[in-house]
């Protein structure tokens, strides 16, 4: 195999790229990243050596691009805690660009980069089974059996789950987003997930109706909002039985503190409505998580596992 030619480049984190032209398969390029183990591992994968099988690649606490065999990574690596293997682009002449949300379960933010995503986000990070979330934390490279390239994919989330297993997920503004590429990935990472307990998703854009009260409920998902001590309690005790949301606000006391932490209630799941049907004044709230069961089951097959609706 004959090397026909080499360009280096500077990566804007510092790294320094190394990529070769060769004349002949099974390796038509080969892409180094030096003074870093990621260089070796995709070299070693691109020529078909020990590396073979899926390799995970992330970004360490202290920085450090790391790669470890998927299996390997899967049972050691806190992918909730990890930075973003890679940045979300910014796109010229879109009105969308990379953002940020707060996440009520972790305490921190997670960065997004379309409003598809952060709908998701909002969609895991109410669900009471998840308990970490981050974006882009990690990049699973495998080698194509139908040509020998080496390929690689960046799920765009990551959710943890109680039971310690995890899901990666991608999110898609609609089902067709992403080509063959995307369905080609697909294939393999929920295989890969399958392997290790844990499942990948393409996560559909929730209802209309769904987003839009979502949108709204997170905005009390802080736990500033959840009111002096007893008020929960009192909300709790008000809506024992269902009843119009004014109606049982008014119950408990003044609406400009007790409608806050309604909201709260309701986006941490302490009472219940159906989020399928838009929210106003008149629409019939619950304390009792039996009766919003159906409805907490169809938003959890929204976003996430279904399998855990």
């Amino acid at each position: 195999m004959q090397e026909l030619g080499i360009a280096a480049a500077v990566h804007p984190f510092g790294w320094r790229i190394r990529i070769t032209a060769f004349s002949s398969p099974p390796c038509t390029w080969l892409l180094s990243v030096e003074g870093h183990e990621h260089s070796g591992r995709v070299q070693q994968a691109a020529a078909g050596g020990g590396g073979a099988g899926i390799e995970a690649a992330f970004v360490t606490a202290g920085g450090q691009v790391t790669q470890l065999p998927w299996d390997q990574a899967a049972v050691s690596v806190r992918f909730e805690d990890l930075a973003p293997v890679s940045a979300f682009p910014v796109l010229p002449g879109r009105r969308w660009g990379p953002g940020w949300w707060w996440s009520a379960t972790t305490g921190r933010h997670v960065v997004h980069g379309s409003a598809a995503m952060r709908t998701q986000l909002m969609v895991l990070d109410r669900n009471p089974d998840v308990t970490g979330l981050s974006a882009r934390p990690v990049r699973l490279l495998w080698r194509d059996v139908a040509n020998g390239r080496v390929r690689s994919w960046v799920p765009q989330l990551f959710a943890r789950y109680a039971d310690g297993t995890g899901l990666l997920a991608d999110c898609p503004s609609s089902p067709a987003v992403g080509g063959e590429r995307a369905q080609r990935a697909r294939v393999v990472l929920e295989a890969a997930c399958a392997r290790v307990g844990w499942s990948y998703r393409r996560l559909e854009p929730p209802p209309a109706v769904v987003a839009a009260n979502l949108r709204w409920l997170a905005g009390y998902r802080h736990p500033r909002y959840q009111g002096p001590p007893g008020l929960q309690a009192a909300l709790a005790a008000a809506f024992a039985a269902p009843r119009p949301l004014a109606d049982g606000v008014a119950v408990v006391g003044d609406s400009l503190q007790v409608l806050p932490a309604a909201y709260h209630a309701l986006w941490c799941g302490h009472l219940t409505t159906p989020l399928d049907e838009p929210l106003h004044e008149r629409v019939l709230i619950c304390a009792d998580a039996e009766r919003g069961e159906g409805v907490e089951r169809r938003l959890s097959n929204v976003g996430g596992d279904s399998e855990r609706g």
